[in-house]
């Protein structure tokens, strides 16, 4: 009976600060007034609305004005008093979130090509892992802007299989720049896209169609370039030293004389790109979490920093300075949770931009392909960029899944695992068959419907 007053006295009471006075004074429907508005945080209580709150507002109301329009800061207001609750701190931390989720979903309207069904789909049960079957440019481009905390991928390789042929390599890595392009607008910002690719010897097919215009292509300097181009800046590349590998450059090696001899490819590239979009958005100080913030220059490339200007907040430096902060650091100080702890083994493993890893083995002693898929990476890959690079929940994709080891590792390590493979008569019984043994469960299949 107390919500439903407290329902209808909601509809009534549009105005926030009118809707805040009625609700600190009705002693049936909030606790508000009995928390002693002091500025250290000795409340335990997490059912209360903390009157620091109002107080954030106070200091804020002017710089909020500046981000939001008067409809949607009284909307922003309103809803905050209706479910924020708890001590000082927890206020702080869950009213800094709500400014962050309001600033990105207003950012993510900005795209009107997004599909609501699709992302439904794919982003609303965060344990399920996903199955997309069709075109992942398709997908992409029906995706919100800014969903997905982490890509990782090996692309299909310039005519290395017979499900993967182009005319020329241009036309190749055209069809690539269009599909990084839209990874570059899905995927959040400050987060990495981890990029395996290895360099190949074929025709390029943009001279001559015979064997003499045979030669390496250096697929990795060619992504480099192109993922610059659409706005990702390069971070690391780890070579994974796959060993002594089967090659036909070394046929040569009888002939012991100059301008004969070529080495193995025994490697490939492990690339690390990161999207940092400029946003050039204020963001509360997360001590205070009011927004008298100034810019304070930039901390790298696409990343703007803040420093707080509340000569009241409850942390300043000797020099009287306050926090300094962006996006980016809220985003990892976040994500510093018990459950993201990374074992320090794996950290080992990949300390060094060398990293040793067996190339996969596919078919058994009966000649049987196991996964059902020609060219899978080994699943030490995906593994270390998901918990690296994510915490529990986010959304990892890969938009050229194949054998979904993308997927199947994330769903192991409690992310929300997204694949998208077009090949789904080449490759769907045998993913089912792998999902079923590996996990004992089946993927969430989203087909061409939704396109």
């Amino acid at each position: 009976m107390k919500q439903e007053r407290l329902n209808r006295k909601e509809l009534d009471l549009q105005d926030p600060e009118q809707y805040y006075l009625w609700l600190t004074a009705n002693d049936d429907t909030s606790s508000a007034s009995k928390v002693p508005p002091s500025n250290d945080d000795t409340s335990s209580a997490t059912d209360v609305l903390h009157p620091y709150l109002h107080k954030i507002f106070e200091v804020s109301d002017k710089y909020l004005k500046r981000v939001f329009n008067e409809k949607l800061l009284n909307e922003f207001k309103m809803d905050c008093f209706r479910y924020i609750r708890g001590n000082r701190n927890s206020t702080i931390e869950q009213f800094v979130k709500a400014y962050y989720d309001l600033v990105k979903r207003e950012y993510q309207k900005q795209y009107t090509g997004a599909d609501s069904d699709l992302n439904q789909s794919v982003f609303s049960e965060p344990h399920a892992p996903k199955a997309l079957w069709g075109n992942c440019l398709d997908f992409l481009r029906r995706m919100d802007s800014e969903s997905v905390q982490l890509m990782v991928t090996s692309p299909p390789y310039y005519n290395a299989r017979d499900y993967s042929q182009w005319q020329t390599l241009d036309d190749y890595l055209d069809e690539m720049s269009s599909i990084i392009k839209e990874c570059y607008r899905v995927l959040d910002n400050h987060r990495p896209f981890v990029f395996n690719v290895g360099d190949i010897f074929d025709n390029d097919n943009r001279h001559t169609k015979s064997s003499w215009g045979k030669r390496r292509i250096p697929l990795g300097a060619y992504f480099t370039m192109i993922f610059e181009e659409h706005g990702f800046q390069f971070v690391d590349d780890f070579i994974w030293d796959k060993g002594e590998v089967q090659t036909q450059r070394h046929k040569n090696g009888n002939k012991p004389y100059p301008l004969y001899q070529y080495p193995v490819n025994c490697y490939e590239h492990i690339f690390v790109f990161y999207k940092h979009r400029l946003d050039k958005t204020p963001y509360p100080c997360p001590i205070c979490g009011c927004l008298k913030v100034n810019g304070n220059a930039y901390s790298r490339v696409g990343v703007k920093s803040w420093e707080c200007k509340n000569l009241k907040c409850f942390e300043r430096s000797a020099g009287n300075r306050g926090k300094r902060f962006s996006a980016r650091t809220q985003l990892m100080t976040d994500l510093q949770q018990s459950e993201n702890l990374v074992e320090e083994d794996l950290l080992r493993k990949w300390r060094r931009d060398v990293v040793k890893l067996a190339p996969v083995i596919k078919i058994n002693s009966k000649g049987q392909n196991t996964l059902g898929h020609t060219a899978p990476f080994p699943k030490e890959i995906p593994e270390y960029a998901v918990r690296v690079f994510t915490g529990v929940n986010e959304s990892v994709l890969d938009p050229f899944a194949g054998a979904f080891t993308t997927t199947i590792e994330a769903f192991r390590q409690k992310r929300n695992g997204i694949g998208i493979e077009l090949n789904r008569t080449m490759f769907r019984d045998a993913v089912l068959t792998r999902f079923s043994n590996t996990l004992g469960t089946r993927p969430k299949e989203v087909e061409r419907e939704w396109i």
